[in-house]
């Protein structure tokens, strides 16, 4: 199927141009070729699109929640009918593989049913009133314009999960779509499109980097929009509250991890090491919840490393468009020289490349350096590629100081054969995740998913979600005459 690699914006149920006619153009990261070609919106577009979001949210606020689970789920259907489109987009502007841009599908899917699902759950209560006659409810109702911000490492997982519970809370939503796949992004915008949705209910923006901060603010800025979303860097997410603290609006930030994978000496090494070199690796570790560092205790270190460092050498990468290699590119040289400085710095403060290597320009081999410690800046920096930290400790107490010994906290997990153990280390572990005897790397469309410290606050999922895109007002309704004072 050809794939047009023009992308307009989506204001008011309208694919149009930028008004004032500018474009900017996405390169593939493996041969620079123009993957994209997309309008570069100015302020003036983006306020267009937040008052086509204004203008929208009355009728589709009061539409019944079976009427908006049916064209949710109509979503569903039409983002699915566009794999092609999107797989074929994603490798080009990204690099990544089929495999993780069908994945990536697979899930913003699973993500627009169970969204769906939660139309009839935006519920609330009858509270007990002291005051004779009077019937207290609390009632969530829509917050209004929601202003959604994906990155594009998983871009459709993202860009879908920044839409779909807002959708199904009766809010309408823009979403401003990275400079990095501004047409992956355009194209969930479509599927929604084409699903039936009114015009003006989800709007896409995209802009030029350079834009960027001037667009951003616009929209933050515009009294129409009471709730952000943001899926991104720390850097850029301090950024995005200082502006929404400005005005006071709520903001869910879902932002960078450094993700500890602990392997305690009763583990199954071998289930751990399978679980480690897929959180480590997938996608070529350029997804927020990666492992990062792998704390393995001594007396099972040396065994660890046997079988970790045998898997992670099949690990090569190649290019992703002929589909014979486990890992794809990178996202860009700039992202290729960060991991290879970190790889280079650590070597020359005493760690060992166990596996992997330097790679060619933006294909890296998956790269283990054992012995990390905590001079060595792979130790603290988020590599965002494939490499991953080995760091050998004495004991289960060094183990949780060395995994909290981050300014992140989105995901963790340990392994162990002693459930009640590795349970009491988890509830120490400050990290808005953890999974036992599981990858770092899990994402499930029901689930309380966001992180603590570094790794921003708020929760994407499930009734977390509607809490997020909601508001909850008090409601009285008196039944019998009053009675006052004055």
């Amino acid at each position: 199927m050809f794939v047009s690699s023009r992308t307009d914006l989506l204001i008011d149920g309208v694919s149009c141009p930028a008004r004032s006619g500018n474009s900017f153009r996405r390169h593939n990261p493996l041969d620079g070729s123009v993957a994209t070609e997309a309008a570069a919106a100015a302020p003036a577009d983006a306020v267009r699109a937040v008052e086509a979001a204004q203008a929208a949210l009355p009728g589709w606020a009061v539409l019944g929640p079976n009427a908006r689970r049916a064209l949710l789920n109509k979503a569903a259907d039409a983002l699915a009918a566009r794999s092609a489109d999107l797989i074929a987009a994603m490798q080009e502007e990204t690099g990544a593989t089929k495999a993780w841009a069908g994945f990536n599908i697979h899930l913003a899917t699973g993500m627009i049913r169970e969204a769906a699902a939660l139309t009839t759950q935006v519920t609330g209560q009858v509270i007990p009133s002291d005051k004779p006659g009077c019937l207290a409810m609390a009632v969530r109702e829509p917050a209004g314009v929601v202003l959604g911000m994906a990155p594009w490492n998983a871009p459709v997982i993202l860009g879908v999960r920044a839409i779909a519970t807002p959708l199904a809370c009766g809010n309408t939503v823009v979403l401003k779509a990275s400079e990095i796949c501004p047409r992956t992004h355009a194209l969930i915008g479509t599927a929604f499109l084409e699903a039936g949705l009114p015009p003006g209910v989800v709007n896409v923006i995209t802009n030029d980097l350079a834009d960027a901060p001037a667009v951003v603010d616009a929209m933050i800025a515009h009294p129409a929009v009471r709730r952000v979303n943001f899926t991104g860097s720390t850097r850029v997410g301090r950024i995005i509250a200082e502006l929404c603290g400005k005005h006071l609006k709520p903001v869910l930030l879902e932002l960078g991890g450094k993700a500890p994978f602990i392997v305690l000496d009763d583990a199954d090494l071998g289930e751990a090491v399978k679980a480690a070199a897929f959180g480590a690796f997938m996608n070529q570790g350029q997804i927020c919840m990666s492992t990062e560092r792998i704390i393995v205790l001594d007396s099972v270190a040396d065994a660890f490393m046997a079988q970790f460092s045998g898997k992670a050498a099949t690990l090569a990468a190649g290019d992703p468009r002929e589909g014979t290699s486990p890992l794809g590119a990178v996202v860009d040289l700039q992202a290729a020289r960060h991991v290879r400085d970190l790889v280079a710095d650590a070597v020359q403060k005493g760690g060992k490349v166990a596996a992997g290597g330097d790679g060619a320009g933006v294909l890296m081999p998956a790269t283990v350096i054992d012995h990390v410690t905590p001079d060595m800046r792979l130790y603290r920096e988020e590599s965002f590629g494939p490499v991953v930290a080995v760091i050998r400790v004495k004991d289960e107490a060094a183990a949780i100081a060395a995994a909290n010994d981050s300014e992140y906290g989105l995901s963790s997990a340990i392994f162990s054969r002693n459930i009640p153990r590795a349970l009491a280390l988890a509830r120490n572990i400050r990290s808005g995740i953890c999974h036992i005897n599981g990858p770092t790397v899990h994402d499930e469309p029901q689930m309380p998913f966001g992180g603590v410290k570094a790794s921003g606050y708020g929760r994407f999922g499930g009734q977390a979600g509607i809490a997020e895109f909601t508001d909850l007002r008090w409601i009285t309704i008196e039944t019998q005459p009053g009675h006052f004072p004055i």
